[in-house]
């Protein structure tokens, strides 16, 4: 089925409500968009549909399994978010290989592959502390699209890349919504969002309202 319903989503903290009722309906095989200033929730959006911040009301249903209660997280996701955790002192391909021995559903060619998509050397030998940004950016593109899951959150994927770069992650999402994946793009970039996005959503003052146009 691949569907993600959220319901009068609402985060509180130290008195701020940062998350104000939201309601949303996403299914398989379309890319949707997130458009907001800073500060404005999308962010603590992606955070609690990825199951890192639990809400203060409401509920976020997986394909009827609601998250925080039946399920800790959506069983097959790809996640990027701002300081996601990499391992420094090992080469980007050790880096992915490391998380797919997790759950060993993918061998060190579809990893290598992967790395090639995102415009990284699988053979490259520096650790990744010696990356750039825009190197550690492809990085965690790379971790989020390697095992092909079935929603794929995305905060600021273009951040530090090229055009080529950018070209190559708008192909990864495009490719994954036609095999029925969620993919949701929360971008300052106005580009990733009128290129790539089935349907907007703004995002003010933690509240949701469909952009119309």
């Amino acid at each position: 089925m691949n569907r993600l319903k959220i319901e009068g989503l609402t985060k509180i903290i130290k008195g701020n409500t940062v998350l104000d009722n939201i309601d949303l309906e996403l299914c398989g095989g379309k890319i949707y968009g997130l458009v907001g200033k800073n500060g404005s929730g999308k962010t603590m959006l992606i955070r609690s549909i990825a199951g890192l911040m639990k809400p203060t009301e409401g509920h976020i249903l997986y394909d009827q399994k609601e998250l925080y209660s039946d399920i800790d997280m959506i069983p097959n996701l790809g996640l990027v978010i701002e300081n996601i955790g990499l391992y420094p002192e090992f080469t980007g391909f050790k880096n992915l290989k490391m998380l797919a021995n997790i759950r060993k559903i993918i061998n060190d060619e579809q990893i290598k592959e992967t790395m090639r998509s995102v415009c990284l050397d699988h053979d490259d030998p520096r650790k990744v502390r010696k990356y750039s940004l825009g190197m550690r950016q492809k990085l965690v593109l790379a971790q989020a699209f390697m095992e092909n899951p079935d929603v794929i959150l995305l905060d600021e994927p273009t951040n530090a890349l090229d055009e080529k770069a950018t070209s190559a992650v708008y192909d990864l999402c495009r490719n994954a919504a036609k095999r029925n994946a969620i993919v949701v793009i929360a971008s300052h970039n106005k580009e990733d969002i009128s290129q790539l996005c089935d349907q907007r959503f703004i995002i003010t003052n933690g509240q949701c309202q469909i952009a119309e146009g």
